[in-house]
């Protein structure tokens, strides 16, 4: 078995099976198993879904890494946002990515299709003049200071 390791600093935020984790310090952690994850820029949060690509990969990231509840909603959610993106689009190479990123996503595979997604927004932002997405917060830890990283999935701009 073949495994993953990454190195994490000190209050980077990085999501396994649902669960947010922020780290207190600088960190090297090994994924023995498989998981669900998305750590650090990878990671959109809610208020960054502001245009039509940007909405499909937070709703794919919902498919992803959010709740049992909350990954049916967010694949279904991606269905509907990708077909009116495809349907507004004049990009053939947009429309063609887009369909692979639902044929990963419907076989269990959102990490392929978070990767063709954001090819997908990088485009757009070209296309309409747009900074990149930022990050999700990073913020230094203090104790007592957790919170829980929320996956609601915005559908209206």
């Amino acid at each position: 078995m073949s495994t993953l390791v990454l190195e994490l600093r000190q209050g980077d935020m990085m999501v396994v099976n649902g669960a947010p984790i922020r780290f207190r310090n600088r960190t090297r952690i090994e994924l023995a198993a498989k998981a669900r994850f998305l750590f650090g820029k990878q990671i959109m949060p809610p208020e960054a879904a502001t245009t039509p690509a940007r909405r499909i990969y937070f709703a794919l990231q919902t498919a992803y890494i959010g709740t049992d509840e909350e990954r049916t909603g967010g694949l279904e959610a991606a269905r509907v946002l990708i077909a009116e993106f495809q349907v507004a689009t004049t990009s053939v190479l947009a429309r063609e990515m887009l369909q692979q990123a639902l044929v990963f996503a419907e076989a269990d595979d959102c990490y392929q299709a978070l990767k063709l997604v954001r090819r997908v927004m990088r485009h757009e932002e070209e296309v309409l003049g747009l900074a990149p997405v930022p990050p999700a917060r990073q913020v230094p830890v203090r104790p007592g200071s957790e919170t829980r990283l929320s996956l609601p999935i915005p559908l209206a701009p």
